[in-house]
This record gives structure tokens, C-alpha cells and sequence, in this order.
């Protein structure tokens, strides 16, 4: 007989994708949990596949909380072709779970508005139990604490609620592969 597997094991197992933020600080190499947030994680993932995080920014480093990537829309330096622009003005329903928030954590940003996440997210520095069930969880960093930790010591100041690096911190480019193949994700 099969040895049973708990269910909430099953849904927080990463899939097999993952992706690679290159910084001048390191990388920072994720995957997704596909069986928690599957909306979200499409929409990143193909986000990521049309190069949208190239030239983008994490505009927001708050130490002990959250790293945050800007918007792809606004955040770029380098300028979006049309296929770019379109995903990039998408929004996902809110894909709200009982995954924790942690360090390591991918939590989507959003207004008010539980449905209007886009392309900004959250890698949590820590743990932020006050974001359980209101922000979309869909993966977690799998490599790259090294580089998270050297961004948590950068200088900041502080822009009305914001902790933002003084420097700007680039994602110079990206790369995503398959852990199961070991090749690039089509």
C-alpha cells in the first residue's frame, strides 16, 4: 500500500519551473506553487518568459518584512513592446490561501482592491502573520537568502509608509529553467 501524503503537503510542493532574478548583489532563484495560486503563477511565469522583470527594480527593501519588485509597467528602464505592454496591464483575481506568510515567501502587491494585483510582489524577509489570507501567495525563493540578506543591509530612507533603498536596485536580467529537465521552460 502507497504511504499517504497529507494534502497540504501536496499543495504547497513547489512545481517544477523555476526563475532567476540577477542582481548585481546575487541571485535570487525561485518556484511556484502552482496548486495554491495557479491564475497568479501563469500570469507571473508568462510575465517572466516575455522578459517583462528585465531592467526592472525592487523598489522597496524594509529589513525583517518585505523586498519589494516594482510594477513592470512603471518599473522597467528599458521600454515594452506590445505583447509585453498587454500582459503587463493584466490583472488576477486574488488568490487568497492559508500558506503563511515567511521568510521566503512570493506575496502579490495590490490596492484596495483584492482583485487587483498585476506584476509588483513581495519576497518576505520575515515572517508577517498581519498578511495571512489578504495577499496571493504563490511561490517561494529557493536559492539566493545570501542576496536577500545583502539587500536588507543597503541604506534606506523613508517615503511615506515605504523603506526604500537609496541605491536603485536593478533585476539586470532573468532566466527560468526546469528542474525536472533541466533546460529552459517553453
Amino acid at each position: 500500500m502507497a504511504a499517504r501524503v497529507p494534502i497540504r503537503r501536496l499543495i504547497t510542493e513547489l512545481g517544477s519551473a523555476r526563475v532567476v532574478f540577477q542582481t548585481k548583489y546575487g541571485d535570487i532563484e525561485f518556484g511556484f506553487y502552482p496548486h495554491v495560486a495557479p491564475k497568479t503563477v501563469e500570469h507571473i511565469f508568462k510575465l517572466v518568459r516575455l522578459g517583462c522583470y528585465n531592467t526592472n527594480h525592487f523598489f522597496r527593501v524594509d529589513k525583517g518584512f518585505v523586498a519589494q519588485v516594482a510594477d513592470v509597467a512603471g518599473g522597467r528602464t528599458a521600454p515594452m513592446n506590445e505583447e509585453q505592454r498587454k500582459e503587463a496591464e493584466k490583472t488576477v483575481v486574488g488568490e487568497f490561501s492559508k500558506v503563511k506568510h515567511v521568510r521566503g515567501i512570493l506575496s502579490m502587491g495590490r490596492y484596495a482592491d483584492p482583485d487587483s494585483a498585476a506584476s509588483s510582489f513581495s519576497i518576505l524577509l520575515g515572517d508577517a502573520p498581519h498578511l495571512d489570507g489578504q495577499y496571493a501567495i504563490f511561490g517561494k525563493v529557493t536559492k539566493g537568502d545570501e542576496t536577500l540578506r545583502k539587500l536588507e543591509e543597503l541604506p534606506t530612507r523613508q517615503e511615506g509608509i515605504f523603506v526604500m533603498p537609496i541605491e536603485r536596485i536593478s533585476i539586470e536580467s532573468t532566466y527560468f529553467y526546469d528542474t525536472e529537465n533541466k533546460r529552459a521552460v517553453i
